[in-house]
């Protein structure tokens, strides 16, 4: 395997594993306060156990999240040396601002966790709150930084090197708004199915235990407004790519030639009229760059990052559609889990948040080759130069999934098994 290959192979191992983590990092806070609140409001005991039980599955991931964000902070030092001397001066105060979120997140988890009971009732459901709110900032900065790759900003380039840096500009690029709003939604869908999920099995095997329609009505809470309001958001970052990054856009469409009108295809060759150039620019006779605008040798991979992309689309219609259909069963006071079919509906979600998820990020950072920051800097450019790259990449692979399936097993232990189950 060349060297080059293993440095992109391992970074995108270590971040497909991390960024699971780093959703759950986000939203499963979320869960666990509207649990105690609920515990609070209701005094039903159902609502307290769930959120001791999200709690101690919040520090497990925390720990684990925290163990993997650092092992890629390691990587993008020891295989991006180029990049790192290049970037720097900018993406340093994001990731300093994030390490600020992530330690007041570990502070407030631990006065959260070791609190029960010490603390008054308030104070307590405070400290989830800035658990929760630390965490989605926390992933907010680090999306940042990745914004500003894609779209580079703050700063003027002067034979290979960034002067005149502004930090706060860099950090308002182009992508951050649009970036930092879909993936948070994404935490918030990936989780709060996964969650649903599974306790909607667990449901379609023991229906009306309360342990599990409690949990499954909270994670929905969670995901279904999300859900909902995520096709907007990547409408909004779909116009922003198309602007910003056309290369990326054309490979994401699967578009060979610059046009006007440009038609959407939906699959086996049908093809909408004008349809392209509407979603990208809200003009049907807009004209949308395609792949032949640049030279073969600064074009991503095509089939893998339209193929992300679909994937990405098709699951987040599906989600969507379970998120409206249970706003719809709420909306008609209707039992969450009295329907089969919408409880199967809800279980075969449980995976589906995270698949796209790992399925968007392959089209952030695919559809940016050949450049690690696009247009400054090219991914062969910045690797470092140390020969022998696939044995780390071998050795952290094995190492992720070994500490995959420790998680899986501590989180069965402490958050699902129960004599409710």
């Amino acid at each position: 395997m060349p060297d080059l290959l293993a440095a992109r192979s391992q970074m995108a191992v270590s971040l497909a594993f991390h960024i699971i983590f780093a959703c759950i990092g986000i939203a499963m806070p979320v869960l666990m306060v509207v649990a105690e609140r609920r515990w609070q409001r209701t005094g039903d005991t159902v609502y307290l156990d769930l959120a001791k039980r999200w709690a101690r599955g919040t520090a497990i991931l925390f720990a684990v999240g925290a163990v993997s964000g650092t092992v890629l902070s390691f990587e993008l030092g020891l295989l991006w040396p180029h990049f790192m001397e290049l970037a720097g001066p900018i993406i340093g105060m994001p990731f300093s601002l994030e390490g600020f979120a992530f330690f007041t997140e570990a502070i407030f988890l631990g006065v959260y966790l070791y609190g029960w009971d010490k603390i008054p009732r308030r104070t307590h459901l405070l400290a989830g709150v800035l658990v929760a709110v630390s965490g989605a900032a926390s992933g907010v900065f680090v999306v940042i930084a990745n914004a500003w790759m894609n779209t580079p900003a703050g700063f003027t380039l002067v034979d290979g090197a960034l002067t005149d840096i502004d930090p706060i500009a860099a950090m308002l690029n182009p992508a951050a708004f649009q970036q930092t709003l879909h993936m948070t939604l994404a935490a918030y869908v990936a989780t709060g199915f996964a969650v649903a999920g599974i306790h909607a099995f667990f449901l379609l095997r023991r229906p009306g235990v309360a342990f599990h329609r409690h949990a499954l009505a909270i994670g929905l809470l969670v995901a279904a407004p999300a859900a909902v309001l995520q096709p907007i958001s990547g409408d909004i970052a779909a116009r922003q790519v198309a602007r910003d990054q056309p290369v990326k856009f054309a490979a994401m469409e699967g578009l060979e030639h610059t046009r006007a009108a440009a038609p959407f295809s939906i699959a086996f060759g049908i093809e909408i009229p004008y349809a392209l150039s509407l979603l990208a620019f809200h003009d049907p006779h807009a004209v949308v760059q395609g792949l032949d605008a640049v030279p073969p040798d600064e074009r991503p991979n095509v089939p893998l990052v339209r193929t992300s992309f679909r994937v990405m689309i098709a699951i987040g219609s599906y989600l969507a559609c379970v998120g409206l259909w249970a706003g719809w069963r709420a909306w008609r006071k209707r039992s969450l889990g009295s329907s089969r079919r919408f409880l199967w509906a809800v279980a075969i979600a449980t995976p589906l948040g995270f698949i796209a998820t790992e399925a968007g990020w392959m089209v952030t950072e695919l559809g940016r080759q050949p450049w690690v920051n696009t247009g400054v800097l090219k991914t062969a450019h910045a690797v470092t130069p140390m020969p022998g790259l696939v044995v780390p990449f071998t050795l952290f692979t094995l190492l992720y999934c070994a500490l995959g399936a420790i998680v899986a097993w501590l989180l069965y232990r402490h958050i699902i098994q129960s004599p409710r189950t």
